[in-house]
């Protein structure tokens, strides 16, 4: 049995969201970009390459549209203009993933503790947190602050270490197999929301069709209840 999906009480006391394809439908903003970068450049894009490089570090990602492309340009020339590109979409319109708000309100009234874990840049997200609590993630990663992003286990590391846990004792939620390898690679149990690509299974994942889906929503209902028991033993013991 999978730790956190039986037993006598679930493993996990905190939530780790990624942010891209997870919580917020801006895989379409970073593709659009991608083939915009591609034009500019008298080159062609594909969406197999797309697909490869969802939930990638930005560097990294860059690294492999040069090559792709053909091109003499630094990758931080690329990281630049595809965050400009992006930056611009999600400034028009935030897109919302169907049940992420939810999930991130009742987990906030349920005292869980939430963090952010993006391979984004922190110049984007202000658009997305302009619309939700000030106090709702308690860290916040990016991909700008880690030495290694995804599929490397840093950003995941980082998190739980700020959190003062374990990594065994959060819950990741992700979208791609690149996050999921991170989390895994973190020591996190994974649920995976499989997005613009597939996602292979493993012990370390469970794979649910969206967010407001009954697996999902069993999930996430297992730590909001542990964190409503521990509430009650800390107030009895008081």
């Amino acid at each position: 049995m999978t730790e956190g999906t039986g037993g006598s009480r679930p493993a996990w006391e905190a939530v780790l969201w990624d942010l891209d394809g997870t919580l917020v439908d801006t895989e379409p903003y970073w593709v659009a970009a991608e083939y915009r970068f591609a034009a500019a450049h008298g080159r062609r894009w594909n969406d197999q390459y797309a697909v490869e490089l969802v939930g990638s570090d930005l560097l990294d990602s860059a690294h492999f549209i040069r090559e792709r492309l053909s091109l003499e340009i630094d990758p931080t020339v690329i990281v630049e203009a595809l965050l400009a590109d992006v930056h611009a979409a999600l400034t028009d319109e935030v897109i919302w993933r169907p049940g992420a708000r939810d999930h991130l309100s009742t987990l906030r009234a349920r005292g869980v503790r939430q963090g952010l874990v993006t391979m984004s840049y922190a110049r984007l997200l202000p658009p997305v947190l302009d619309s939700l609590p000030g106090d709702l993630f308690e860290v916040i990663v990016t991909g700008d602050r880690v030495s290694r992003g995804k599929p490397h286990p840093d950003p995941y590391l980082q998190a739980s270490a700020a959190l003062g846990l374990e990594p065994q004792r959060c819950l990741v939620v992700e979208d791609s197999e690149t996050g999921a390898r991170a989390a895994e690679a973190a020591g996190c149990h994974v649920l995976t929301i499989p997005h613009l690509g597939p996602v292979t299974r493993s012990p370390g994942r469970t794979i649910a069709d969206a967010l407001t889906g009954q697996i999902a929503m069993d999930l996430l209902a297992q730590v909001s209840n542990a964190a409503d028991t521990s509430t009650s033993r800390f107030s009895t013991s008081t």
